[in-house]
């Protein structure tokens, strides 16, 4: 009897920096399945992102390192990634090519069209149409989406209410061939280390009536952590003395940060520590009582999702798909237009009600438990690999 041909994925991430694509690439190319065969390429991280290499490693898959592959648009580097992701597809010879955010995106997918690969797909992780860039640069990209989008044979939201952005309010493509398929994460060690809280609190010296709130992620504009510092600020204006803020990550905005975290520090004491990246979030987790969000964009925040498996309750800005990782009022609280002093309220509410934060703890790890398991990523991805492959 004649052995099944496997289905070849050539999956094209921008780069391997702590994140929901390096997780989403890491997890589909190790778990799809022994009918699939798939090579992941990526580029390295930028200066000030953590490497996630480790992650892959974890999970045994061996990726191909793109060092061409920059975030920046940059003629000389985009046209000798675009040149070598080329020179893969001919000799890896994929039924798929599944790209993985902007640039992956762009070179990805113009490589696979160039090579007439049968099946095009891309997920969108989050998009650069507000917040990022100027009126111009932003309409460049919308254009180049547009095009790309035209000829994949289908788009990836993370969650309806970016599919809501992508098709109602950027047109980037028609409805029916824009399709969901949530993130997936391996959350058992988040429940599991909460077991940790009392070793881990005693190691970041956290008394027991102290109350731990961290925001995780790069030191970029675009998470703006101006408006965490100026509630954090407002909340030791208020009198609340028993509070220690964690800032967790690293980047372009390293300095800024820095200032503003010595001033607060100056006037109220050591309230703020930065911790630069920490590999082994689901520990740090296990230490905290609140976890903070406060993008002006998102895709599907990570941090977020890591926090309610941990029993954290949240406090994020209502940007991207938040509201379809977080039940407000149940596990966590979602902050209307940037507002300052309602994220405040919110907080305060939290910090002051233990009640409150048990009650979220317990609604926040079961509801993300089954929705955002790895497996549940593969299944539907499996699914909709299987429908293109039947459609063509």
């Amino acid at each position: 009897m004649e052995k099944k041909k496997k289905t070849r994925v050539l999956r094209i991430i921008n780069r391997f920096n702590i994140g929901g694509p390096t997780y989403n690439a890491t997890f589909l190319t190790a778990f799809l399945g022994d009918d699939y065969e798939t090579l992941l390429v990526g580029g390295l991280p930028e200066k000030g992102e953590a490497d996630s290499l480790y992650i892959l490693e974890k999970y045994g898959v061996k990726p191909l390192l793109l060092e061409e592959m920059k975030r920046e648009p940059n003629f000389k580097s985009d046209r000798l990634a675009l040149r070598k992701l080329k020179q893969i597809i001919r000799e890896f010879h994929p039924d798929i090519v599944h790209t993985h955010a902007s640039k992956a995106g762009a070179l990805g997918r113009k490589a696979a069209l160039d090579c007439n690969v049968p099946i095009v797909v891309h997920t969108f992780h989050g998009h650069v149409f507000h917040s990022y860039f100027g009126v111009v640069k932003t309409s460049v990209f919308k254009f180049i989406e547009r095009r790309l989008a035209k000829k994949s044979t289908a788009i990836i939201a993370i969650s309806e209410t970016q599919k809501k952005e992508l098709v109602q309010d950027y047109h980037i493509c028609e409805e029916e061939k824009m399709k969901v398929v949530p993130l997936g994460f391996d959350l058992t060690p988040f429940y599991e280390k909460r077991t940790e809280r009392e070793s881990q609190r005693r190691k970041f010296h956290l008394k027991d009536d102290e109350i731990a709130i961290a925001i995780i992620g790069r030191l970029a504009p675009i998470k703006n952590h101006s408006l965490f510092f100026d509630v954090a600020e407002k909340i030791l204006e208020r009198g609340n003395r028993n509070i220690r803020f964690f800032v967790v990550g690293d980047g372009e905005e390293k300095e800024i940060v820095e200032k503003r975290a010595n001033e607060i520090n100056q006037k109220y004491g050591e309230r703020i520590h930065l911790t630069s990246w920490i590999k082994d979030i689901a520990l740090f987790n296990s230490a905290m009582d609140i976890i903070c969000l406060t993008s002006k964009n998102e895709g599907t925040p990570v941090s977020l999702i890591e926090a309610q498996a941990s029993g954290v309750p949240v406090v994020s800005t209502d940007v991207g798909g938040v509201r379809d990782i977080v039940v407000h009022e149940e596990t966590g609280f979602i902050v209307p237009h940037f507002d300052v002093d309602k994220y405040v309220d919110y907080l305060e509410k939290l910090i002051k009600d233990k009640k409150k934060r048990e009650m979220m703890s317990q609604k926040g790890k079961d509801y993300v438990k089954e929705r955002y398991h790895y497996t549940t990523l593969v299944k539907n991805m499996r699914k909709l690999y299987e429908e293109l492959m039947s459609n063509k």
